[in-house]
């Protein structure tokens, strides 16, 4: 299968860029082709303009779309399936994901009359949090998110979606010895998630 990675983190000394790390290795020992579009690394501009927000907000198919949003589209459109991979930042993803959905599902391309967006085979969504889903708050958050990504952003758009978190892992607050060990055992989850992938 093809699999588009849209990774988002700006750091590679962190948890998340592990997770992605151990995810892409399970998906090419597996033998599936990948395709990353690191948002960060790549410097993808995360804000629209106001020629974007006229062609949007008064459905003007008839406009061009700027060229760095068409080669994602591209890559969506090869693409089998598409997995999202970032941190949980305040209930919600990181700002330059927020900007990467408000320019890359354009009108005509993620919803209008004729789409010419494919149904992919699955949305995946590998998040990381510093807190912990044993408590109800984070719980209540995470369903938050749930709606957002999978309510609203992917909805009809992916045939399925899996979100998976991989929770307490913040540094500090007496959290280390835990940090460590589950960064081991997320990472073989990680792995395994991409290696046995269908």
């Amino acid at each position: 299968m093809n699999v588009l990675i849209v990774y988002c983190h700006p750091s590679k000394n962190s948890f998340t860029h592990t997770v992605k790390e151990s995810y892409v290795q399970g998906l090419k020992d597996a033998g599936h082709q990948v395709v990353i579009s690191d948002l960060y690394a790549g410097g993808f501009n995360p804000v629209m303009s106001e020629t974007e927000y006229i062609r949007e907000g008064f459905y003007k198919l008839e406009e061009p779309v700027a060229e760095d949003v068409t080669e994602e589209q591209k890559k969506i459109n090869n693409a089998d399936v598409i997995a999202f991979i970032y941190p949980d930042f305040w209930t919600a993803s990181p700002a330059m994901l927020e900007g990467w959905f408000q320019r890359v599902w354009t009108y005509g391309f993620a919803y209008g009359n004729q789409p010419s967006m494919k149904t992919l085979n699955k949305a995946i969504f590998l998040i990381t949090m510093g807190g912990s889903l044993k408590d109800e708050i984070r719980r209540e958050q995470l369903q938050a998110m749930k709606t957002i990504m999978i309510g609203d952003r992917i909805r009809n758009r992916a045939e399925e979606c899996e979100v998976h978190v991989f929770d307490e892992m913040t540094r500090g607050y007496g959290n280390d010895e835990n940090r460590e060990r589950r960064t081991l055992e997320f990472s073989q989850k990680a792995y395994e998630l991409g290696k046995n992938i269908s």
